[in-house]
């Protein structure tokens, strides 16, 4: 079951789109993702690069700038300490080559996600110190870090963090004290006291903030630093940041430099995933292009997806991004069976019982625990912690639905946890194997969680009849993109449908292509792409159903027909 519910937010949609020449429709969409305003919607519809905020308002933006111009002077080495997934590689590429482009001493390194686990580490920094390293930055990682900081702070080194994660705190008679770490400099807009206005920028958008300003201050034109923007858009969808304000902007033009790269690495990805170029949008980095580039972190060493990045010539960057899709691909196929194995063992026992869900799955792979989560979250429904066997004791990481906020509820069970933290939407956690059952119980005891909150919320952006489609409608849908996390694509509804024919097409019958009926008699050629038998089965007894949907142009041999895409239906 799930409940469907039509978004009643307010405006005046027929001025909006008279203002801005468009339909009143996509008016609504707009208001829907909480775009209020004329300057928003100005923003939101024609923001351009010249609409994005100086990197100067970020605070020790320019005392980072101004320390990275002394260290490249005196030519002190600089080294980079990134994170293992698409953020954290693409922030370090910006930071790398921008930094060799000024004439820094300057090299890089990414921690390994089992044996170094997130972000810098005192192992990292001794290494550092050990190869003479006089300074480093961070990208994607180290507002957490205080320790780690005054360590290398002991051992004379500078350090200038940059990072986009909430900042540390503690809790202190029902007052937040937030733990900054005593770094050189510190670059995150999340600062309480940093005037940058957006707050929504990934690792690698805070290092594109941090080259522009360095170049600008170096004198340098702008358009060098805008060479970045495409690996910065990729890291933006990669790392699910909402695709609202600067991160709309900053995405949008990336995808113009995406589709004409010069980067040898990125046109080999985008060759071997059979893509083409001129056609990439937010989906292909989300689904083929960033996974692929998170695969090396995932089940090798993310300094795959650097090499890629950083590959001087046509073989090198071939022979990388084949390594990588391979490696993707295992991902998937290893994913699959961790899905599979994971539902066999909820659906045998008294797990499915649960409202919140404790998966074990010791032979899993612990870089796919939140993957797996996720997938089982879809299917069920419900909170859902996947853990595995680690080289000590149990790892593992949960995804979660909108009605629990994961890292409350772990403060609960926090007795039977080693290790733990995250959001509400998503953990990571780390505990004795002892304490496994005893975990379980004790989320689910103390969960608040109702039968209601346990049914998936679908919502309609507009109840609106196929009969109101045309080809230049469905065109102007296009100036709503890119489309991700905060600017989801459209959801239209319609009810009351009668259906004339469907068929089961494709070899893995995996589609359902549908002849439908509106109330006013209109005909409306449909597809839904799923589980064929299972919808015929679901509808064959239906004389009516209402769908929810996306309009599309089908074109065959050259005929245009406009054609339903049914993504949900009761």
């Amino acid at each position: 079951m799930e409940k469907w519910m039509i978004y009643s937010k307010k405006a005046d949609f027929k001025a909006i789109g008279e203002k801005f020449e468009i339909d009143p429709v996509l008016a609504r969409v707009i208001r829907n993702r909480d775009v209020i305003g004329e300057e928003e919607i100005r923003l939101y519809l024609n923001g351009t690069k010249e609409d994005m905020y100086s990197p100067f308002l970020m605070k020790d933006m320019e005392k980072g700038v101004n320390i990275l111009i002394e260290k490249i002077e005196k030519k002190k080495a600089i080294r980079i300490i990134g994170d293992y997934d698409v953020d954290g590689v693409n922030s370090l590429y910006i930071l790398w080559m921008a930094f060799r482009k000024c004439g820094a001493v300057v090299d890089g390194e990414i921690p390994h996600r089992i044996m170094d686990g997130y972000g810098i580490n005192e192992r990292l920094i001794e290494q550092a110190h050990q190869d003479g390293i006089d300074t480093i930055v961070t990208c994607d990682n180290g507002i957490s870090a205080r320790e780690q900081v005054r360590f290398a702070k002991s051992l004379g080194m500078t350090v200038i963090i940059t990072d986009h994660h909430d900042i540390p705190y503690e809790e202190i008679e029902g007052n937040r004290n937030y733990i900054l770490p005593e770094a050189d400099a510190v670059i995150n807009p999340k600062q309480s006291d940093c005037e940058y206005p957006f707050k929504g920028l990934c690792g690698a958008g805070v290092a594109y903030k941090l080259v522009m300003a360095l170049y600008e201050q170096l004198g340098y034109p702008k358009e060098e630093a805008e060479e970045f923007l495409e690996f910065a858009a990729i890291a933006t969808v990669g790392d699910v940041m909402d695709l609202l304000g600067e991160n709309r902007i900053l995405v949008k033009e990336g995808l113009k430099r995406l589709h004409k790269t010069k980067n040898l690495g990125l046109k080999s990805l985008i060759t071997v995933n059979e893509i083409e170029a001129e056609s990439i949008n937010a989906y292909h980095i989300g689904f083929i292009l960033g996974p692929c580039l998170n695969a090396g972190g995932r089940l090798d060493t993310a300094k795959r997806a650097l090499e890629l990045l950083m590959a001087e010539d046509k073989k090198t960057a071939d022979e990388a991004a084949g390594e990588l899709k391979a490696l993707n691909d295992s991902r998937k196929m290893m994913t699959k069976e961790g899905v599979e194995q994971a539902v066999s063992l909820i659906e045998s026992t008294d797990l499915k019982q649960d409202k919140v869900l404790v998966v074990y799955l010791p032979e899993c792979h612990e870089s796919l625990a939140g993957i797996i989560a996720g997938r089982i979250r879809e299917k069920y429904y419900k909170p859902v912690f996947v853990l595995t066997k680690a080289e000590e004791g149990i790892k593992g990481s949960g995804r979660s639905i909108e009605t629990y906020s994961m890292y409350e509820e772990l403060i609960k069970s926090k007795e039977y946890l080693e290790k733990f933290g995250g959001h509400p939407m998503a953990a990571g956690l780390s505990l004795k194997e002892e304490n496994l059952e005893l975990f379980r119980r004790s989320v689910n005891e103390k969960t608040t969680l109702t039968e209601a909150d346990l049914i998936p919320v679908r919502w309609i952006d507009v109840a609106m009849p196929m009969y109101y489609v045309t080809e230049k409608f469905i065109d102007s849908l296009t100036i709503l993109e890119p489309f991700g996390k905060g600017n989801e694509k459209p959801v239209f509804a319609e009810k009351n449908l009668k259906i004339l024919m469907q068929n089961i097409v494709g070899k893995n019958r995996n589609a359902v292509k549908l002849l439908l009926e509106e109330e006013n008699g209109n005909q409306i050629d449909a597809i839904y792409f799923g589980n064929g038998e299972e919808f015929i089965e679901n509808t064959v007894t239906k004389e009516k159903i209402s769908v929810l949907y996306y309009p599309s142009i089908n074109e065959y041999r050259g005929n245009k027909k406009i054609q339903m895409v049914i993504t949900h239906y009761l």
